[in-house]
């Protein structure tokens, strides 16, 4: 929150604020903190001291040197009292020859740390009294790196050859930092003649998030991925899955029906009487009338069973319509349906921030490749802003340029990946909360370097002029802003007045040009981060004081606030963004540092999970948001 001598504060003259993450719940562990006055709340007065960020760095090195002390002692072969000995598929286990040891030894209490496999192996089974293990179905090869990379992360080395089998093994054993390295490893290693390889890995493995973008790059590359001999290699319900899809990206379908033919060729004597089934899923109808005539009459279609006569006569009888009953057919047939390739890939944007000072660095996620890049830098530096997408476009609204809050709008073109001046907002405006409704961006509450704001203006982007609409009740500089259902709710933030986070919350309706009260949250919070998935609203962290928040809050409009599950990372002043009904919320900090990691939030399983790359900049009080890459 900023507030009362705020400008103070950016000069470095303010008091410090140290705090330490919670648990689970708004009770965990808390640090004492002293602070100088009741302004060190300030959202601003957040870098911490000499001091502690030497405590920060001697705990960080005490950390490494543990875990060297530990890799030591195994290597050496000290106190260890397990020894694991990998048994490869349809392989015999390892066996010593003239005495020698054979397989890793380890410290049951550093794996049992590491996996949960180990920890229930070492505690609930007989394993738990047994000095040497045999791992069946894990290659010699891939227990020694795992085992290694438990006392040494770094160690880890993925390469094309190791990849299978770590992913692999990783996946029995539950170690989920070689298993993360492996799915990144093998999405950025996507191509045309591996991507249904890597797809029926990922699934055999159980990793979702490869799975999907490995369907999405076979589908979008699907001309490229018939060539291959993963293609040809195809079982027929696997490749039936994959014609019946709307999302692949073909030119015409005459080249689906070529893929058949020659997926058909490829083993006749088995396949051939498979060639209906396949059809089925072929946009036969929307061929050509000439070019599907020409084919029908041509083999392999000509001497084909009575299904594939079906078909074709059905695809026939779709030409003879009259143009105007054409449409209803397709409707009732997905045969006669236009397919519906995917749009543009889709990018996570995180725009400007602080780090420590006000930068201009944005990087772009792509969620394709699963790689970060660098974008166009800001025009200017810029933090604690706004950020808004309508269609192609990024909004970067107000915010704080190191020395002075502003009322400037900087628009990003996602196409030519340039950025232009906007139209500036009517009042300077930092730690302002921002929401889209249709072609309408709404701009709420802030500082303008003097107090905390309940002013609010909207941009009608077609108009392209900030107008004023109704005040909040309350002044909130650090609130989070989202909207639900087409209205804005202005959650949390910090009112300057009473020196206190706020766990109060406002509802605008723009066709009344009204704020409402809706229910409280149960948590005060300050720099929260607040998005919308699955119908429902969420409060993501934020801080009350010196406690930084990891809890999170829900709101559906028939239950009010419930708790959702926490984030792995006590976080303030990070960044939130919604894609395919899942959060992601980028950076900030945790009160003694600021942060490059993103996590991402599944309300279907309820479970939050690492983005398996971090930014490389940590950062907070950036602007994050989806927006579709030009094609």
């Amino acid at each position: 929150m900023e507030g009362n001598g705020d400008a103070d504060r950016d000069r470095g003259s303010g008091s410090v604020e140290h705090s330490a993450a919670e648990g689970d719940g708004d009770r965990g562990r808390y640090s004492l903190v002293r602070c100088a006055s009741q302004s060190s709340l300030d959202e601003c007065s957040q870098r911490r001291g000499a001091g502690e960020a030497g405590e920060a760095a001697a705990g960080a090195v005490h950390a490494a040197s543990l875990l060297h002390s530990l890799s030591r002692l195994r290597r050496d072969d000290v106190l260890c009292d397990v020894r694991l000995v990998a048994q490869a598929p349809g392989e015999a286990a390892q066996s010593a020859e003239s005495g020698e040891a054979v397989g890793v030894c380890a410290h049951r209490a550093v794996l049992a740390a590491c996996s949960p496999y180990f920890r229930a192996m070492f505690t609930q089974f007989d394993e738990r009294t047994q000095a040497v293990i045999t791992i069946q179905d894990v290659e010699p090869s891939a227990l020694a790196a795992i085992v290694e990379y438990v006392y040494s992360p770094e160690s880890l080395v993925m390469t094309e050859d190791s990849v299978q089998s770590l992913l692999s093994a990783a996946s029995l054993l539950q170690v989920r930092g070689v298993r993360a390295a492996a799915c990144s490893f093998l999405a950025a290693a996507l191509a045309p003649d591996n991507a249904l390889g890597i797809r029926a890995f990922a699934d055999l493995h159980a990793c979702a998030d490869l799975a999907d973008v490995a369907d999405r790059f076979v589908k979008r590359h699907f001309v490229e991925v018939l060539e291959s001999e993963e293609f040809l290699a195809l079982d027929c319900d696997v490749l039936a899955a994959l014609l019946d899809s709307d999302r692949i990206t073909v030119p015409n379908e005459e080249l689906v029906l070529d893929a058949v033919i020659r997926w058909m060729q490829h083993d006749p004597e088995n396949r051939r009487c498979r060639l209906g089934a396949l059809l089925e899923h072929v946009r036969l109808p929307l061929l050509p009338q000439d070019v599907l005539v020409a084919r029908a009459a041509a083999e392999p279609l000509a001497s084909a069973e009575l299904r594939v006569k079906d078909l074709v006569i059905e695809a026939l009888s779709f030409h003879l319509l009259r143009p105007e009953r054409r449409a209803a057919a397709a409707a009732a047939s997905a045969r006669a349906r236009p397919r519906q390739p995917p749009r543009s890939p889709k990018v996570l944007l995180v725009v400007g921030g602080q780090a420590p000072k006000a930068i201009r660095d944005v990087e772009a996620f792509h969620m394709e490749s699963g790689r970060w890049r660098a974008a166009a830098e800001l025009p200017t530096r810029r933090c604690r802003a706004g950020l808004a997408a309508v269609g192609a476009r990024l909004y970067a609204i107000g915010g704080f340029n190191g020395t002075l809050r502003v009322r400037s709008v900087d628009v990003y073109d996602v196409g030519a990946d340039a950025w232009s001046p906007g139209p500036p907002l009517c009042a300077r405006r930092s730690t302002l909360g921002v929401a889209v409704v249709g072609n309408v961006i709404y701009a709420v509450g802030g500082f303008d370097g003097a107090t905390g704001l309940s002013s609010a203006e909207a941009l009608d982007v077609r108009e392209g002029v900030w107008r004023s609409i109704a005040s909040m009740s309350t002044r909130r500089s650090s609130v989070g802003v989202a909207a639900l259902d087409g209205k804005l709710y202005a959650v949390g933030g910090y009112d300057g007045a009473s020196r206190q986070c706020l766990h109060t919350v406002e509802r605008y309706d723009p066709a009344a040009d009204a704020w409402e009260p809706v229910a409280e949250m149960a948590a005060r919070r300050s720099g929260a981060g607040v998005g919308v998935a699955g119908g429902a609203l969420y409060a993501l962290g934020g801080h009350d004081g010196p406690a930084v928040r990891r809890s999170v809050e829900r709101y559906r409009e028939r239950d009010g606030w419930a708790p959702a599950p926490p984030m792995t990372h006590a976080r303030r002043n990070a960044g939130v963004a919604s894609h395919h009904g899942r959060l992601y919320v980028a950076g900030g900090d945790d009160g003694a540092a600021n942060l490059a990691t993103v996590e991402v939030f599944d309300p279907a399983t309820e479970q939050w999970s690492m983005l398996s790359s971090a930014m490389s900049v940590a950062r907070s009080y950036a602007g994050v948001a989806v927006v579709e890459r030009a094609a």
